[in-house]
């Protein structure tokens, strides 16, 4: 029960952890992980600067600018979560449009207009035809 006192008494108008706090600790575990595995002694030294960092925000009693700090990390960190979180959809549709031109593979073909880049789907086996982009009707000669 003391202890407990004591230190809701010592941080009583500090800042306390937060997510960059927690980013430097996941970063100071990696950066120490790695500077064991290929016997680099400058990244224990660049760990221990961000364990360092990470122990003073959390004891700060400037709690406006660790809270500016916290603020611009989750800024950025936000754009990157949602990079990943949107990379899914992005795949998605590559690999729909792959497993539908797989299917269409023995019955069509596929060209892109040489104008406005749109994909053109035509049947196969009709020779040497003139193909009209709907988009820009531009005309072009292929063969299937």
């Amino acid at each position: 029960m003391r202890f407990s006192y004591w230190y809701s008494r010592m941080m009583a108008g500090r800042y306390g952890s937060d997510q960059l706090g927690l980013g430097l600790i996941v970063i100071y575990l990696v950066l120490v992980f790695l500077a064991r595995l290929l016997g680099l002694p400058i990244l224990s030294f660049l760990a221990l600067a961000l364990l360092v960092w990470g122990i003073f925000r959390i004891f700060s009693r400037n709690t406006s600018r660790r809270y500016q700090e916290n603020a611009v990390f989750l800024k950025y960190w936000g754009r990157i979560t949602h990079w990943f979180r949107t990379a899914s959809g992005r795949f998605e549709g590559w690999r729909g449009r792959t497993l539908y031109r797989m299917n269409d593979k023995k019955t069509h073909r596929y060209f892109r207009c040489p104008s406005c880049k749109n994909t053109l789907r035509v049947p196969k086996g009709k020779g040497k035809i003139v193909i009209t982009c709907p988009v820009c009707h531009t005309e072009f000669t292929k063969k299937t």
